[in-house]
Parts: C-alpha cells; sequence; structure tokens
C-alpha cells in the first residue's frame, strides 16, 4: 500500500493505492482512497483487510494549495489542518472517520496488539503525539515538549512508541518554528529519536546527530531499531 501522485492516473495530489507485491503493477493499481482531496500516512489495520488513512477529502474535493518554494531554499511541508483519520476496507469504501476536530490530524500506526492508534495531530496549538482506541475512542494526549513529534511506530509488543521530533531550543528558533506553524506549515529538516512509553511516561532521546533522522521502526526483536539519517 502507498499514496502516489501521478497524472496518467487521473490524479493531481497522493491518493492511496495498493498492489499484490507478487505481481508486477504496469497499470494503474486499485485506489483504496476517495479519489478526492489529498491522502497520506496509510497504515493496514490487525486483520490485513482493512486500512487507516488520512485525509482533506471532506473539506474540499479539490488538492489543497501546495506552499510555493521559498526563497532561501529551506525545505517545509504543509500540514492542512483539513486532514481527518479514515478507516476504510480494501474496496475504499470508507467504515468509520476516526478524527473529527479541528487541526492537522495524520500519520497513524496501528499497534501490533490491535487496541491502539498513534497519530499526530495540532489540536493543542502544536504538533504532538496522541493515542487512541481503534475504533476512535478515549483520545490522550502523550507528548508535550514544544517542536514536531511524528512518524510514530510501536514496538512489536505494543508497550512503546519510537518517533521523530524537532526541539526547537533558541529564540531565533522557535520563533521560526511558530511562525511557520501558524500558517500550517512545519520545516521536518532537524529531527532526532525518541523513544517513549504509550502512555508517554520514559520519555528519552536515542540519537543526537544533527540534520533529519527519519522513518524508525523497531527490530523484532524490540532490541534495536532501524532509520534514516540525511
Amino acid at each position: 500500500m502507498f499514496q502516489a501522485t501521478n497524472k496518467r492516473w487521473g490524479v493531481e495530489c497522493d491518493q492511496i493505492y495498493y498492489f499484490d507485491l507478487e505481481k508486477t503493477a504496469k497499470d494503474k493499481p486499485p485506489l483504496l482512497s476517495t479519489g478526492l482531496g489529498r491522502t497520506t500516512c496509510s497504515y493496514f489495520m490487525p486483520d490485513n483487510k482493512s486500512i487507516v488513512y488520512a485525509s482533506t477529502h471532506e473539506e474540499n474535493a479539490a488538492c489543497p494549495h501546495v506552499p510555493p518554494r521559498r526563497e532561501d531554499g529551506k525545505y517545509v511541508w504543509s500540514i492542512y489542518s483539513t486532514f481527518d483519520i479514515y478507516h476504510s476496507d480494501l474496496q475504499g469504501n470508507i467504515i468509520k472517520k476516526l478524527t473529527n476536530g479541528p487541526g492537522y490530524d495524520a500519520e497513524a500506526t496501528v499497534s501490533p496488539k490491535g487496541d491502539k492508534i498513534v497519530f499526530t495531530s495540532t489540536r493543542s496549538g502544536d504538533l504532538e503525539l496522541y493515542t487512541m482506541n481503534i475504533d476512535g475512542s478515549d483520545v490522550r494526549q502523550i507528548t508535550f515538549d514544544l517542536g514536531y513529534d511524528g512518524g510514530a511506530f510501536f514496538s512489536p509488543d505494543g508497550k512503546k512508541l519510537i518517533f521523530r521530533a524537532s526541539r526547537p531550543k533558541t529564540e531565533a528558533d522557535i520563533k521560526e518554528y511558530k511562525e511557520l506553524l501558524s500558517q500550517d506549515l512545519v520545516m521536518p529538516t532537524n529531527m532526532e529519536l525518541f523513544v517513549c512509553n504509550v502512555d508517554g511516561s520514559g520519555l528519552r532521546q536515542l540519537t543526537n546527530l544533527g540534520k533529519a533522522n527519519w522513518a524508525p521502526f523497531f527490530h523484532p526483536s524490540g532490541k534495536s531499531y532501524i532509520f534514516i539519517k540525511s
């Protein structure tokens, strides 16, 4: 399962698709999202028969605005406030809308235990991590420090989370972060990796490498992890 923008497939911005890994995807693969708005961050549910993903389609069927390239050359992401998280079957039918509040809700992944979803939201005014039950109930904020917390994944036993986070410290960095956030933007170029318990306790920083440390994922043993360093 993946997201793609491909004008040959008749889409102008990212939609969710899937194909059988044992087959070659020569033609347009099956579409799982609605084909409207913009989508991101799909993940299989434990039954392997349904997925979660984020989409802007309910707010506007058109693709949302993409900010122009900055004159200073710095890379920024749009964190669209119209993203919400949906549960869908593999025929593209939405089973349930899991989030329904103002602000960005996206980057959802599912616990191997099948009981929890972790996601990133701006509902507090900052980009923080939250958990909810598999049906969208019992939403709990688990990170609280200023900066972007995102891209979280569960440990194999479902007891811990590993994620990327920015932690602006200087007055200039804090000012820039808050100004971008007010424009629904974030600069994901200075990220370190953190780990915590599912309830947010036991938070500790894993890397101190500078630049963007990205896409962390636990080894099946739960004793080590893999990630990308820019």
